[in-house]
């Protein structure tokens, strides 16, 4: 019985094996992460959101924010208008992010100073108006930033997922790598973990919902979970919509200051 015990776990060991070998000549992680850059995000998209921020106490503050996306072959231009509540109210941000792997550009409008302030690349790690995501998570990072791995697949909420490990290459990263759970041959992440220098994890985004619309497939609820400060942010967004009539000049320093009016 022992004999037949030890040749029953071999055997499934060897298929354990047999099975990543198969995996990782399948596809490799800088494949699987330029399939997430790629896939289609519709030629332009307009959505409400909602942010709410939840602290270590469990007190919450809940945003309104519309946003704008336009993309090309260049790259990607993103706006949110901030509309509610008060103290953020008249707030805006600019995002362009470029296909050739340039690091995006980014704007916030402070409707108290009246002006345009440009972030700054030491600045892209703070806190995005206060929430658990930074100007960094605000845009979209590029694959050639990082080196990416396949380690192993799961399971998350009956999708089968690869998981690969991306180490940034910049010398002074802020985390020292990531975790993607990516959906095999959907190509979107359903869960992110950010791990910090000592091996630990700072932060964790998950993906509480996402459906197909006009053929797009639209991430409609997440949340980033910050483990160090014990803190979350929730985005949902509605009413997206695509093929708006948006003007290039709508991604501009001018309309930041206008607001939202198309």
């Amino acid at each position: 019985m022992r004999n037949k015990h030890t040749r029953r776990v071999a055997f499934s060991v060897m298929l354990t094996l047999l099975a990543i070998t198969s995996l990782s000549a399948a596809i490799s992680g800088e494949e699987a992460m330029q399939n997430v850059y790629n896939r289609d995000s519709g030629n332009n998209m307009s959505a409400n959101l909602v942010m709410t921020l939840t602290n270590s106490k469990g007190s919450t503050r809940e945003r309104s924010i519309q946003q704008f996306r336009q993309a090309d072959a260049t790259g990607e231009k993103k706006i949110m208008f901030f509309l509610a509540p008060a103290d953020v109210k008249n707030t805006s941000f600019l995002s362009y992010s470029y296909a050739d792997g340039r690091s995006d550009d980014q704007w916030i409008y402070l409707p108290a100073l009246k002006r345009v302030k440009r972030v700054a690349s030491d600045g892209k790690s703070d806190s995005f108006m206060g929430s658990d995501f930074t100007y960094d998570d605000m845009g979209t990072r590029h694959p050639s930033a990082d080196t990416h791995k396949v380690l192993r697949t799961e399971m998350v909420d009956g999708r089968s997922c690869l998981v690969v490990e991306s180490i940034p290459k910049e010398a002074k990263p802020t985390y020292a790598k990531t975790l993607s759970w990516v959906v095999d041959n959907e190509w979107i992440g359903l869960k992110k973990e950010f791990y910090l220098a000592n091996g630990t994890i700072g932060k964790r985004l998950e993906i509480n919902s996402y459906e197909k619309k006009d053929g797009v497939w639209v991430i409609t609820d997440m949340k980033m979970s910050n483990l160090e400060k014990n803190s979350s942010t929730r985005i949902q967004m509605l009413d997206v919509s695509f093929n708006n009539d948006l003007k290039e000049n709508f991604f501009t320093e001018r309309q930041m200051q206008i607001g939202p009016r198309i």
